[in-house]
């Protein structure tokens, strides 16, 4: 059986960076929230459910870091961040859409 080379010539971060998000437990659940139009880090927090301020403040960074997620920080008093999805963020929502619709497609073949 082959194993998977996580250091692949081809593009290494590019797959340890999809396991990161799509195997992390929030990042899924943030992506689809901003998608749905919850933009601001406090309706994110009470719209996903579990999620603590500080892994929310992770994700939102990483999420950020990995261009799927822009950031808009308005300078008022008190700071207002906003956050919204790239091009590459909306292609993973579609992807992520897909497989939503396929496991439902498999759930009613069983």
């Amino acid at each position: 059986m082959n194993e998977i080379n996580n250091s692949s010539r081809s593009a290494p971060s590019l797959y340890r960076h999809l396991e990161e998000v799509v195997g992390c437990k929030w990042s899924v659940s943030v992506l689809m929230a901003i998608a749905e139009g919850v933009s601001r880090p406090g309706g994110l927090e009470r719209r996903v459910a579990g999620i603590s301020k500080k892994i929310l403040s992770e994700r939102l960074r990483k999420l950020t870091s990995y261009g799927l997620l822009d950031k808009q920080v308005f300078p008022e008093v008190p700071p207002r961040t906003v956050y919204s999805l790239t091009s590459n963020g909306h292609k993973l929502i579609t992807i992520i859409a897909q497989i939503k619709s396929l496991d439902v497609q498999m759930a009613s073949d069983r």
